[in-house]
């Protein structure tokens, strides 16, 4: 039926899309009494991430839209500590959290280099 187009996606766009997979399961076990707080704004970053990517796949100034993006990486870096110190994460989600974003800051970090470099 629907074909799937991970070969013609951005590498960042795919691990970005697994990771709010990965992340809406897990902050569905954030209990309520966090979840229309810190639940909200982790979701939230997370998406405004994947509309900046898609945003700066067809946008012809790239850098800001990246720039904005890893900003956004790095909110969620201290939400998802935040949220790990208030122990409404565990230690493993927190550890697979911070190892996500890492890598997608790696990937973040590459694409605004290069775009950079090109002007």
């Amino acid at each position: 039926m629907f074909e799937r187009r991970e070969e013609a996606e951005l590498p960042i766009f795919a691990k970005w899309m697994e990771f709010l997979k990965w992340l809406n399961a897990a902050t569905d076990r954030i209990p309520k009494k966090a979840r229309f707080t810190v639940t909200n704004r982790i979701s939230n970053l997370a998406l405004d991430v994947i509309e900046d990517l898609t945003e700066a796949r067809y946008s012809r100034n790239k850098s800001a839209t990246l720039r904005s993006a890893n900003l956004k990486l790095e909110k969620l870096r201290v939400l998802m500590r935040v949220a790990f110190e208030s122990e409404l994460i565990p230690m493993a989600t927190y550890k697979y959290s911070a190892k996500a974003l890492n890598e997608a800051g790696k990937m973040l970090g590459g694409w605004l280099k290069h775009q950079e470099g090109r002007t």
